[in-house]
């Protein structure tokens, strides 16, 4: 008899050691290429701001407008109205729109004194790191969870001036890094997980400011606003400041056409253009956000001016709501293995702790590979829009695990045969 119930009591055991550490997905969060994927609206929400401060019939044309940027699966919509408390209300105006269409908001604003916008008189950079404290604080309201917040977009082009002019390389690095440090802190102050850490610039000048200790200090994010002729060009300079600076890459602006760079372009022309540089960028592993610009009023513009999409909409919408391929990474007794690596190309995906995978479709892959350590490899066909479960193998199974595969097999056979 005590035999019988010490048999019963080991297999009760091996039966939890089986099943405890098996875990099923509740289903899967989609993925999208990019950190964030963004389209800018500076032409309307900063260049207007004043012209339209007073006019409540703009909400219209600001509703209409972010509308249209929720529609082709952007996570954020760039919002350029600049931080002065005049314009406060307009801003809060383009806010309250975002977060009624769920869109997180890339704040690009700043201080019209830094460059002398709307007559302002010029300010310093320490008049611009206290002033950035104090509106964070002071409007806490305004920020969501998932925010990106650019206290200063192209900062070379206002203040002290541009640092390859000026020779102050060192002053420049030292705001970008003081402005991130209080931005930081003030945002940890009213609890919003808000990245400040966008300060953007020129591709040439993040060349000459962005070295590993100031990209170290900007917690491993290089932004950069670059236009250049070609999708090949586009990548080319990435990887050259990525390599460089030891950074990830944020595109905080980048379009088509630019005259005097791009010349002239049918729709047609800016479509393809946009095609190529965005199928080449999601194979890059560097590139963690990007900020499309703009949507209405600049000759890069997706829309035109009454509204309407131009064909680069599509396009831009094909990847930024690209179909999702998802599923779940089990061991051979059904339990989740987190960590592993989904290889798309040279982008990687990592399961959670649960397992489960997801990322965007690109037609351009048809395949993906599974790896972790301890395990050996598999690849797995690419199928959008499905969900598969994929078996690793371990590479050495130990005298537990082989017990508790084979009680795991026992019962699953005889599920399996009712």
């Amino acid at each position: 008899m005590k035999k019988f119930i010490v048999a019963i009591v080991i297999i009760v055991a091996l039966f939890v050691i089986v099943f405890s550490a098996k875990s099923k997905s509740d289903g899967v969060v989609p993925s999208t290429w990019w950190r964030f994927q963004s389209i800018d609206t500076m032409k309307y929400s900063r260049d207007l701001s004043r012209q339209e401060l007073s006019d409540p019939a703009f909400d219209e044309t600001i509703d209409k407008q972010i509308s249209a940027i929720a529609q082709t699966g952007a996570t954020h919509v760039a919002i350029a109205t600049p931080y002065d408390e005049e314009f406060y209300p307009i801003l809060k105006r383009w806010v309250d729109a975002a977060r009624k269409y769920n869109l997180n908001v890339w704040f690009r604003g700043n201080w019209s004194g830094w460059e002398g916008w709307f007559e302002y008189p010029k300010i310093t950079r320490a008049e611009h790191i206290n002033k950035t404290r104090e509106f964070i604080l002071s409007h806490s309201s305004l920020f969501a969870d998932g925010d990106v917040f650019t206290a200063c977009p192209e900062c070379e082009n206002g203040g002290p001036g541009d640092p390859r002019q000026t020779g102050d390389v060192e002053g420049f690095r030292k705001f970008l890094i003081d402005e991130y440090m209080v931005t930081k802190a003030a945002f940890r102050s009213i609890n919003k997980n808000v990245a400040s850490n966008f300060d953007s610039m020129n591709g040439d000048v993040a060349r000459a400011v962005m070295n590993r200790e100031t990209t170290f200090a900007l917690d491993g994010v290089v932004t950069i606003d670059h236009y250049v002729s070609t999708p090949e060009k586009l990548v080319t300079d990435i990887k050259a400041i990525s390599q460089e600076s030891g950074g990830k890459i944020v595109l905080g602006e980048f379009g088509a056409p630019i005259p005097d760079i791009n010349g002239e372009m049918t729709e047609d022309q800016q479509a393809i253009w946009i095609k190529d540089a965005l199928n080449s960028l999601v194979t890059e592993d560097a590139v963690i956000g990007v900020n499309y610009w703009t949507n209405i009023g600049s000759s890069t513009s997706i829309w035109n001016d009454s509204g309407d999409p131009k064909k680069a909409v599509g396009v831009l919408r094909s990847v930024y709501d690209a179909p999702i391929v998802s599923g779940q990474i089990t061991d051979a007794i059904g339990s989740g293995v987190e960590g592993a690596y989904v290889a798309v190309g040279n982008r990687h995906f990592l399961t959670d702790n649960k397992g489960n995978f997801a990322f965007p479709y690109f037609s351009g892959y048809k395949t993906a590979k599974i790896e972790n350590t301890g395990y050996l490899s598999e690849t797995i066909e690419i199928k959008p829009g499905t969900q598969s479960v994929v078996v690793l193998k371990r590479e050495n199974e130990d005298l537990v695990f082989k017990i508790r595969k084979f009680f795991y097999n026992l019962f699953k056979s005889s599920r399996t045969s009712k």
